[in-house]
């Protein structure tokens, strides 16, 4: 009974290729097979719902705006190799979420768009080999979540970024020979990882004492680094990845996206704690410089003292004539004393010699009268 479904499927797809008129061959399984049939466009006639189609050996037209392929929303694998491509624009395979497999090895290739794989989070394998790429973006491997094979093999990269590096440890397998690789200090990086993926021998090509020889084999010396540089750790190295395939519109970042709260509350913590202590030191100082303003300086006792001598000795040349100083006593010495006296007589200020003298004197005086 199950052959002849699969008899009637096939003799139904054949007959539907035979009615609508394209070049291309449909198996059991749904795969449509369109190669060398010099095609500019993908045949729109196809069943929506194949899950493979062979695209190779044409000469398709890839557009600048939109996608290549709108009406095979099913396909699971595609296969562009061998079409001159040259460039890939932006989420030119957008609309096909549930594709796995991406071949487009032998294109020409010597562009990619930061967001030519947009929309491909299932993605599992990408075929990039022999093409003429000379560097990868960071931002081409964000939205390629799941990719477990990438092959770049036979391209013209002479050098990797390291944060391309970052992102693709955590892709299983990454295959990097025969390209022109330029073994200087800058292929550190490059030397750290291949020696960490324990990958197939990579060779120089450049400089020419080097040509041919292992990147993994080389000292830090002979790739002209005066020291040794840093490199992250292999095991934090697929944190940025995972990071960047939650949210494919944001750079990977070392420490998770959540960080940046933490900061902007410390900086205002920081900043208010500053401010209220300037305004209590404004505080404290204006209090301090409004009580030394009430306060009033002490007369200069110099100026007064002398101030004083001065009248007294006017006063004693206008009454020496008179003959009666001893009957009016001087204001100035009077002030004098005045300003002078403190309050306070000090122990002994009049000896007992003394006192006993004039007591004597004045009681003579009043035996006299």
């Amino acid at each position: 009974m199950a052959p002849a479904c699969v008899l009637g499927v096939c003799s139904l797809l054949w007959t539907w290729a035979a009615v609508t008129g394209h070049l291309c061959s449909i198996d059991s399984q749904g795969w449509a097979n369109c190669n060398g049939k010099s095609l500019l466009y993908a045949p729109s006639s196809l069943p929506r719902n194949i899950t493979s189609l062979d695209l190779s050996f044409n000469s398709l037209v890839m557009p600048s705006h939109g996608t290549l392929l709108m009406h095979f929303p099913s396909l699971r694998s595609l296969n562009l190799s061998s079409n001159a491509l040259l460039t890939l624009y932006p989420a030119i395979f957008s609309n096909l979420g549930a594709l796995r497999l991406l071949d487009v090895s032998s294109c020409s290739i010597s562009y990619l768009h930061t967001e030519a794989f947009k929309g491909l989070a299932n993605l599992h394998t990408l075929l990039l080999k022999n093409n003429n790429l000379q560097e990868l973006e960071v931002s081409l491997f964000l939205p390629l979540g799941a990719l477990f094979h990438l092959d770049l093999q036979n391209n013209a990269l002479i050098s990797m970024d390291t944060l391309v590096l970052r992102l693709t440890e955590a892709v299983p397998q990454v295959q990097l020979e025969g390209n022109p690789w330029v073994c200087d200090c800058t292929a550190y990086p490059l030397q750290q990882w291949l020696q960490h993926r324990k990958a197939v021998q990579v060779t120089c090509a450049s400089p020419p004492e080097l040509w041919g020889q292992d990147i993994t084999a080389l000292d830090f010396q002979d790739l002209g680094c005066k020291k040794k540089q840093r490199f992250p750790r292999a095991d934090n190295m697929t944190l940025p990845l995972i990071t960047a395939t939650q949210n494919t519109t944001t750079p990977p970042a070392g420490k998770g996206g959540r960080s940046w709260p933490y900061l902007v509350g410390f900086l205002v913590a920081a900043i208010s704690i500053s401010i209220l202590v300037a305004l209590a030191g404004k505080c404290k100082l204006f209090h301090k410089n409004f009580a030394s303003y009430r306060h009033r300086p002490l007369p200069d006792t110099s100026s007064i003292a002398g101030s004083h001598m001065e009248e007294g000795t006017s006063w004693d040349r206008d009454t020496s004539g008179r003959g009666d100083s001893e009957s009016h006593p001087m204001p100035g010495a009077a002030g004098l004393h005045t300003e002078d006296d403190d309050g306070f007589i000090e122990d002994n200020y009049i000896q007992p010699s003394e006192q006993m003298q004039e007591e004597e004197e004045e009681r003579q005086s009043h035996l006299s009268i």
